[in-house]
């Protein structure tokens, strides 16, 4: 199943800030000149089956291979980024601050679910 940006971009979607303004929208896990190459890898794949299966199939698992990496990239960027907002904070740190990290950690874990 793939992920629904369109979905995820209307504003009822999208959290609040801290001061109840909207938060922005989840960021793309890849750029689109990544998603572009693995795209065009995966098609050179389909396109050359008829000619050279063997050889398609691994452009094919290049490709795989490749996106897969990428999000592990982009997931443990994400992580950390995450991590840092919150994990030293004084224990004065608003709750409200800590709130919207849970749901950023919310956020990603459901799109990860609806891959």
């Amino acid at each position: 199943m793939m992920y629904d940006q369109t979905r995820a971009q209307q504003p009822a979607d999208q959290p609040r800030g801290v001061a109840g303004g909207r938060a922005p929208g989840p960021a793309p896990l890849f750029s689109s000149d990544e998603r572009d190459k693995i795209v065009r890898r995966l098609g050179r794949a389909v396109n050359t089956f008829p000619d050279d299966p063997r050889d398609s199939l691994e452009e094919a698992e290049g490709a795989f291979d490749e996106a897969a990496a990428k999000l592990m990239e982009a997931l443990a960027e994400q992580r950390r980024t995450l991590r840092e907002g919150w994990q030293d904070q004084d224990s004065e740190t608003q709750s409200a601050d800590l709130h919207l990290a849970l749901r950023q950690y919310r956020e990603i874990t459901q799109r990860l679910l609806r891959i």
